[in-house]
Protein backbone atom coordinates (compact mmCIF):
# COMPACT_ATOMS: atom_id res chain seq x y z
CA UNK A 1 0.00 0.00 0.00
CA UNK A 2 1.12 3.66 -0.64
CA UNK A 3 -0.38 5.48 2.48
CA UNK A 4 -0.89 9.51 1.61
CA UNK A 5 -1.88 12.16 4.25
CA UNK A 6 -4.43 14.92 2.51
CA UNK A 7 -6.05 17.58 2.70
CA UNK A 8 -8.99 18.26 0.61
CA UNK A 9 -11.94 20.51 0.82
CA UNK A 10 -10.21 22.18 4.16
CA UNK A 11 -10.03 18.82 5.71
CA UNK A 12 -6.82 16.57 6.18
CA UNK A 13 -6.99 12.97 6.70
CA UNK A 14 -5.62 9.51 5.60
CA UNK A 15 -5.80 7.80 1.89
CA UNK A 16 -4.49 5.34 -0.51
CA UNK A 17 -2.29 6.42 -3.48
CA UNK A 18 -3.20 4.56 -6.69
CA UNK A 19 -2.19 5.70 -10.02
CA UNK A 20 -5.98 7.11 -10.77
CA UNK A 21 -5.66 8.91 -7.70
CA UNK A 22 -6.33 8.81 -3.58
CA UNK A 23 -8.76 6.65 -2.02
CA UNK A 24 -10.27 8.49 1.11
CA UNK A 25 -9.97 6.50 3.92
CA UNK A 26 -12.48 7.91 5.57
CA UNK A 27 -15.45 7.56 3.32
CA UNK A 28 -14.85 3.55 2.82
CA UNK A 29 -13.38 3.07 6.45
CA UNK A 30 -14.84 5.24 8.63
CA UNK A 31 -13.51 3.34 11.41
CA UNK A 32 -10.34 3.88 11.10
CA UNK A 33 -8.38 7.32 12.78
CA UNK A 34 -8.22 9.87 10.21
CA UNK A 35 -4.35 10.81 11.71
CA UNK A 36 -1.34 8.60 10.43
CA UNK A 37 0.25 8.17 13.48
CA UNK A 38 -3.38 7.36 15.55
CA UNK A 39 -3.48 5.18 12.21
CA UNK A 40 0.07 3.34 12.65
CA UNK A 41 -0.88 3.38 16.52
CA UNK A 42 -3.40 0.69 15.39
CA UNK A 43 -0.72 -1.62 14.21
CA UNK A 44 -2.05 -4.95 12.05
CA UNK A 45 -6.27 -4.03 12.47
CA UNK A 46 -5.33 -0.56 10.94
CA UNK A 47 -3.21 -1.98 8.44
CA UNK A 48 -5.72 -4.91 7.57
CA UNK A 49 -8.88 -2.45 7.36
CA UNK A 50 -6.83 0.08 5.18
CA UNK A 51 -5.74 -2.92 2.69
CA UNK A 52 -9.49 -4.19 2.08
CA UNK A 53 -10.07 -0.58 0.83
CA UNK A 54 -7.63 -1.08 -1.69
CA UNK A 55 -10.09 -2.46 -4.29
CA UNK A 56 -12.35 0.91 -3.66
CA UNK A 57 -12.59 3.59 -6.42
CA UNK A 58 -10.70 6.68 -6.58
CA UNK A 59 -12.38 9.63 -4.80
CA UNK A 60 -10.22 12.45 -6.03
CA UNK A 61 -7.69 13.18 -8.35
CA UNK A 62 -3.74 13.80 -7.45
CA UNK A 63 -4.14 17.35 -8.63
CA UNK A 64 -7.34 18.01 -6.51
CA UNK A 65 -5.77 17.71 -3.50
CA UNK A 66 -2.55 18.58 -1.47
CA UNK A 67 -0.41 15.77 -0.11
CA UNK A 68 1.17 16.77 3.31
CA UNK A 69 3.94 14.63 4.77
CA UNK A 70 3.04 11.52 5.49
CA UNK A 71 3.42 11.91 9.52
CA UNK A 72 2.72 15.40 9.74
CA UNK A 73 4.47 15.61 13.52
CA UNK A 74 7.02 12.77 13.55
CA UNK A 75 7.20 11.50 17.33
CA UNK A 76 11.22 11.37 16.45
CA UNK A 77 13.30 12.45 13.36
CA UNK A 78 16.78 10.32 13.68
CA UNK A 79 19.01 11.31 10.86
CA UNK A 80 22.27 9.26 10.50
CA UNK A 81 25.34 11.63 8.94
CA UNK A 82 28.20 9.98 6.45
CA UNK A 83 26.42 6.59 5.82
CA UNK A 84 27.78 6.25 2.43
CA UNK A 85 31.24 5.57 1.91
CA UNK A 86 31.53 8.22 -1.38
CA UNK A 87 29.98 11.25 0.54
CA UNK A 88 32.04 10.49 3.66
CA UNK A 89 35.04 10.51 1.28
CA UNK A 90 33.72 14.15 -0.65
CA UNK A 91 33.40 15.35 2.98
CA UNK A 92 36.83 14.62 3.95
CA UNK A 93 35.58 12.61 7.05
CA UNK A 94 36.76 9.64 7.99
CA UNK A 95 34.75 6.00 7.21
CA UNK A 96 32.58 5.85 10.48
CA UNK A 97 32.74 2.71 12.23
CA UNK A 98 29.76 3.44 14.17
CA UNK A 99 26.55 5.44 13.10
CA UNK A 100 26.99 9.23 13.09
CA UNK A 101 23.80 9.87 14.97
CA UNK A 102 21.56 13.37 14.68
CA UNK A 103 18.06 14.31 15.33
CA UNK A 104 16.40 16.77 13.16
CA UNK A 105 13.26 18.58 14.58
CA UNK A 106 9.83 17.63 14.33
CA UNK A 107 8.80 21.22 13.30
CA UNK A 108 11.01 21.02 10.06
CA UNK A 109 8.75 18.02 8.78
CA UNK A 110 7.26 19.42 5.39
CA UNK A 111 5.25 18.38 2.38
CA UNK A 112 6.71 16.35 -0.48
CA UNK A 113 5.74 19.21 -2.91
CA UNK A 114 6.17 22.43 -0.50
CA UNK A 115 8.30 25.03 -0.86
CA UNK A 116 11.29 24.54 1.21
CA UNK A 117 12.82 28.33 3.07
CA UNK A 118 16.01 29.70 2.24
CA UNK A 119 16.77 31.58 5.62
CA UNK A 120 18.03 35.28 5.91
CA UNK A 121 20.81 34.05 8.20
CA UNK A 122 22.74 31.90 5.60
CA UNK A 123 23.77 31.19 2.03
CA UNK A 124 24.71 28.21 2.49
CA UNK A 125 21.97 25.92 1.66
CA UNK A 126 22.52 22.17 0.78
CA UNK A 127 20.37 19.33 0.07
CA UNK A 128 20.60 15.50 0.79
CA UNK A 129 18.76 12.88 -1.34
CA UNK A 130 17.64 9.92 1.64
CA UNK A 131 15.74 7.17 2.15
CA UNK A 132 13.86 7.49 4.85
CA UNK A 133 12.36 4.49 7.47
CA UNK A 134 9.08 4.73 9.01
CA UNK A 135 9.11 2.90 12.15
CA UNK A 136 5.29 0.94 12.80
CA UNK A 137 5.90 -0.71 16.16
CA UNK A 138 6.94 0.37 19.69
CA UNK A 139 10.05 -1.38 20.60
CA UNK A 140 13.49 -1.82 22.48
CA UNK A 141 16.39 -3.66 21.41
CA UNK A 142 15.29 -4.72 18.21
CA UNK A 143 18.34 -7.31 16.27
CA UNK A 144 18.82 -6.95 12.99
CA UNK A 145 16.81 -9.99 11.85
CA UNK A 146 13.61 -8.71 13.75
CA UNK A 147 13.97 -5.10 12.56
CA UNK A 148 11.35 -5.62 9.49
CA UNK A 149 8.47 -6.42 11.90
CA UNK A 150 8.70 -3.03 13.39
CA UNK A 151 9.14 -1.70 10.48
CA UNK A 152 5.67 0.10 8.88
CA UNK A 153 7.26 1.24 5.06
CA UNK A 154 9.60 3.47 3.32
CA UNK A 155 9.59 7.22 1.81
CA UNK A 156 11.86 10.06 0.75
CA UNK A 157 13.25 12.90 2.16
CA UNK A 158 15.62 15.72 1.37
CA UNK A 159 18.23 16.26 4.56
CA UNK A 160 18.15 20.45 3.79
CA UNK A 161 21.15 21.59 5.51
CA UNK A 162 22.22 25.21 6.56
CA UNK A 163 25.81 23.92 6.19
CA UNK A 164 27.53 27.06 8.42
CA UNK A 165 25.07 26.86 10.91
CA UNK A 166 26.21 22.80 10.94
CA UNK A 167 29.93 23.45 11.19
CA UNK A 168 30.38 26.09 13.37
CA UNK A 169 31.79 25.48 16.55
CA UNK A 170 33.63 22.49 18.27
CA UNK A 171 32.22 19.70 18.05
CA UNK A 172 29.87 20.35 15.25
CA UNK A 173 26.07 21.08 15.83
CA UNK A 174 24.13 18.72 12.93
CA UNK A 175 20.92 19.54 14.69
CA UNK A 176 21.19 23.34 14.41
CA UNK A 177 21.71 22.65 10.95
CA UNK A 178 19.11 20.65 9.78
CA UNK A 179 16.29 21.43 11.75
CA UNK A 180 15.28 24.37 10.08
CA UNK A 181 11.65 25.40 9.40
CA UNK A 182 10.78 23.36 5.88
CA UNK A 183 14.24 21.58 6.15
CA UNK A 184 12.88 18.27 6.06
CA UNK A 185 9.82 17.45 3.12
CA UNK A 186 9.38 14.05 2.91
CA UNK A 187 6.54 11.62 1.34
CA UNK A 188 5.10 11.18 -1.21
CA UNK A 189 3.53 8.14 0.55
CA UNK A 190 4.69 5.82 3.13
CA UNK A 191 5.08 2.53 1.14
CA UNK A 192 4.60 -0.47 2.94
CA UNK A 193 7.02 -3.12 3.69
CA UNK A 194 5.53 -5.46 1.74
CA UNK A 195 5.86 -3.77 -1.71
CA UNK A 196 9.32 -2.21 -1.25
CA UNK A 197 10.75 -5.52 -0.92
CA UNK A 198 14.71 -5.56 -0.18
CA UNK A 199 15.25 -1.48 0.86
CA UNK A 200 18.80 -2.03 1.10
CA UNK A 201 19.01 -2.20 -2.77
CA UNK A 202 17.23 0.83 -4.35
CA UNK A 203 18.44 3.45 -6.93
CA UNK A 204 18.13 7.12 -5.40
CA UNK A 205 18.70 9.83 -7.59
CA UNK A 206 18.32 13.47 -7.07
CA UNK A 207 18.36 16.51 -9.35
CA UNK A 208 18.69 20.38 -9.18
CA UNK A 209 16.99 22.51 -12.05
CA UNK A 210 16.89 18.78 -14.16
CA UNK A 211 20.84 18.38 -13.17
CA UNK A 212 21.44 15.04 -11.69
CA UNK A 213 23.69 15.35 -8.83
CA UNK A 214 23.31 11.86 -6.99
CA UNK A 215 23.02 8.96 -8.50
CA UNK A 216 23.98 5.85 -6.02
CA UNK A 217 21.96 2.89 -5.03
CA UNK A 218 20.80 1.85 -1.04
CA UNK A 219 23.78 -0.84 -1.35
CA UNK A 220 26.12 1.11 -0.87
CA UNK A 221 24.73 2.02 2.90
CA UNK A 222 27.73 1.75 5.17
CA UNK A 223 24.79 0.62 7.91
CA UNK A 224 21.72 -0.52 6.10
CA UNK A 225 18.43 0.02 7.25
CA UNK A 226 17.99 -2.94 9.49
CA UNK A 227 21.24 -2.35 11.52
CA UNK A 228 20.52 1.10 12.02
CA UNK A 229 17.13 -0.27 13.76
CA UNK A 230 18.79 -2.58 16.24
CA UNK A 231 21.57 0.01 16.49
CA UNK A 232 19.13 2.85 17.58
CA UNK A 233 16.92 0.34 19.59
CA UNK A 234 19.40 -0.54 21.46
CA UNK A 235 19.81 2.69 23.36
CA UNK A 236 16.17 3.91 23.60
CA UNK A 237 12.43 3.75 22.87
CA UNK A 238 11.39 3.72 18.78
CA UNK A 239 7.66 4.84 18.35
CA UNK A 240 4.89 4.29 15.58
CA UNK A 241 5.58 7.20 13.28
CA UNK A 242 9.16 7.75 14.09
CA UNK A 243 11.63 8.73 10.78
CA UNK A 244 14.67 7.66 10.32
CA UNK A 245 16.66 9.21 7.70
CA UNK A 246 19.48 7.01 6.35
CA UNK A 247 21.95 9.26 5.34
CA UNK A 248 23.04 10.71 1.86
CA UNK A 249 25.22 9.62 -0.88
CA UNK A 250 28.06 12.05 -2.72
CA UNK A 251 26.95 14.77 -4.85
CA UNK A 252 25.92 17.36 -2.32
CA UNK A 253 26.18 20.85 -3.13
CA UNK A 254 29.29 21.63 -0.69
CA UNK A 255 31.23 18.97 -2.04
CA UNK A 256 31.06 20.86 -5.56
CA UNK A 257 34.11 22.80 -7.20
CA UNK A 258 32.82 25.88 -6.17
CA UNK A 259 30.02 24.80 -3.97
CA UNK A 260 26.82 25.40 -5.93
CA UNK A 261 24.67 26.43 -2.60
CA UNK A 262 20.75 26.16 -3.63
CA UNK A 263 19.28 29.78 -4.53
CA UNK A 264 15.51 30.79 -4.57
CA UNK A 265 14.08 29.52 -7.85
CA UNK A 266 15.84 26.32 -7.84
CA UNK A 267 13.66 22.78 -7.77
CA UNK A 268 14.97 19.76 -6.10
CA UNK A 269 13.55 16.61 -7.68
CA UNK A 270 14.51 13.40 -5.56
CA UNK A 271 13.73 9.89 -6.81
CA UNK A 272 13.92 6.59 -4.88
CA UNK A 273 12.98 3.19 -6.83
CA UNK A 274 9.68 2.07 -5.95
CA UNK A 275 8.75 4.76 -3.98
CA UNK A 276 7.95 7.73 -6.33
CA UNK A 277 9.25 11.13 -6.27
CA UNK A 278 9.38 14.44 -3.74
CA UNK A 279 10.08 17.88 -5.63
CA UNK A 280 10.56 21.10 -3.30
CA UNK A 281 11.07 24.73 -4.44
CA UNK A 282 13.60 26.98 -2.56
CA UNK A 283 11.66 30.69 -2.20
CA UNK A 284 13.74 33.55 0.53
CA UNK A 285 12.86 33.31 3.73
CA UNK A 286 12.00 36.79 5.14
CA UNK A 287 13.44 37.97 8.38
CA UNK A 288 10.07 38.55 10.20
CA UNK A 289 9.77 37.67 13.74
CA UNK A 290 7.36 35.12 14.61
CA UNK A 291 5.49 34.73 17.75
CA UNK A 292 1.96 33.44 18.59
Amino acid sequence: MRLVTFTADSETRIGLLKEEGIIDLSQVAPSLPKDMLSFLEGGEDTMNSAAKAAASDTHFSINAVRLECPVPRPPKIVAIGLNYRAHAEETGAEIPVTPVVFTKQSTCACGPLDDVFRPPESDLLDYEGELAIIIGRRCRRVTRDKAPDVIAGYCIMNDVSVRDWQMRGQPMSFTMGKSWDTHGPFGPSLVTADEVGDPNNLQLKTWVNGDLRQDTNTNDLIFDCFELVEFLSTAFTLEPGDVITTGTPSGVAAAMQPPAWLVPGDVIRVEIEKLGYIENRIIQESAEEMIS
